[in-house]
């Protein structure tokens, strides 16, 4: 298995935004299975080294392939866009306005249990928006409109992010 391999090939999966999440996991234990050092206890160094190496791979591989946002980042770069240089063609007004207001709906719920029954709702849409998001995305990606694909990815990116909020706000709600 060649460390040069991109991180699909890898896994022997076709290279696209969606994944068979069932598949990349299984295909990942039979690979750390077969390349784990701990097998290769009586081996030289040389081989315990690749092992490592090999091992390390996987694991980046597999934590970049199993989550949309990453995903969708890494086959970005694949495809040549550098998803860390972000200009004002890549971003949407409208979305960075309905993002404030989002945020500013998240802070301004009650507080304790009861703002559960404003974070809820808000949850739920933006689940709906992130699985838009992600169709659209793929669907950009497939036509190689990478300028949409990459503004779609930063839609994503604050989305997640907003996502990620509010779940947190929840849990710290809850006492978790």
């Amino acid at each position: 298995m060649s460390t040069a391999q991109d991180y699909f090939s890898l896994f022997s999966l076709p290279r696209s935004f969606e994944v068979d999440r069932t598949a990349l996991r299984a295909r990942y234990r039979e690979l750390q299975g077969e390349s784990h050092p701990d097998r290769l206890a009586a081996a030289g160094e040389a081989e315990k080294l690749a092992a490592v190496q090999l091992s390390s791979r996987l694991n980046d591989a597999f934590a970049t392939l199993k989550e949309p946002l990453s995903r969708a980042a890494y086959l970005l770069e694949l495809a040549g866009v550098s998803v860390d240089e972000v200009s004002q063609s890549d971003l949407d007004m409208d979305v960075l306005l309905e993002q404030m207001q989002l945020r500013e709906a998240v802070a301004e719920a009650p507080e304790g249990e009861a703002g559960l029954g404003v974070l809820q709702p808000l949850k739920q849409d933006i689940d709906a928006r992130l699985k838009a998001g992600c169709r659209k995305f793929a669907d950009s990606l497939e036509a190689n409109n990478l300028k949409l694909a990459k503004k779609c990815f930063h839609e994503l990116q604050f989305l997640d992010k907003l996502f990620r909020e509010i779940e947190a706000s929840e849990e710290q709600r809850l006492g978790y």
